[in-house]
């Protein structure tokens, strides 16, 4: 197994643990004995463990908001409809079987009491993620597309969090219906606008 193999299989058993058992409860020993890398190795590719948490975070950061933008994309070519379409790639992983609530939001109850290197990363993600849907918001050409976006965040965010503690079905579909009436309120508002203009 190459140098660079190495770190991504620590990093991929990394979130696997720290999925299931918490990031404080994973400790260096569990991780070694899951990926048969020893601590020597494991210390070459990050120099503490806060460092591959964040390495952690980051890879999945990623690969989230590349699922969501390629879902939203072949959803339709509709602005509006790309808006509601995140909650269609939102149900699909809220209803998926490895579900375990969000990792970001798991990791700042963990380390959100000083600033740190781990909170910085879970910020830097809530922040892309806002900022994608302002990117949608305003391609929907929606007044005010900053407050809507934020509106629409929310919604994810309180659905993820019903979601982990109540059940997933039916959640995402409930806060689509609720993202609807936010648009419905949005565009008359647009269109009165241009009226006046």
């Amino acid at each position: 197994m190459s140098r660079a193999d190495k770190r991504e299989h620590l990093i991929d058993v990394a979130i696997d643990l720290f999925n299931r058992h918490g990031y404080h409860a994973t400790g260096v020993d569990r991780i070694m004995e899951a990926t048969g890398i020893s601590k020597a190795t494991l210390y070459r590719h990050f120099n503490t463990k806060d460092d591959l948490i964040v390495a952690a975070l980051a890879k999945i950061d990623e690969a989230a908001r590349e699922e969501m933008r390629t879902f939203v994309e072949n959803a339709s070519a509709d602005p509006r409809e790309r808006l509601l379409a995140t909650f269609g790639q939102l149900e699909i992983w809220l209803e998926d079987q490895s579900f375990a609530g969000c990792p970001f939001m798991a990791a700042a109850s963990e380390f959100g009491d000083d600033p740190n290197i781990v909170l910085q990363q879970v910020q830097m993600h809530k922040r892309l993620y806002l900022a994608f849907f302002e990117e949608l918001t305003r391609a929907a050409k929606i007044p005010d597309p900053k407050t809507v976006a934020r509106q629409f965040v929310m919604l994810h965010e309180g659905a993820v969090a019903f979601a982990q503690v109540l059940g997933a079905k039916g959640v995402a579909a409930t806060a689509r219906k609720a993202a609807e009436v936010i648009l419905d309120t949005a565009h008359p508002a647009a269109e009165q606008r241009a009226h006046l203009a």
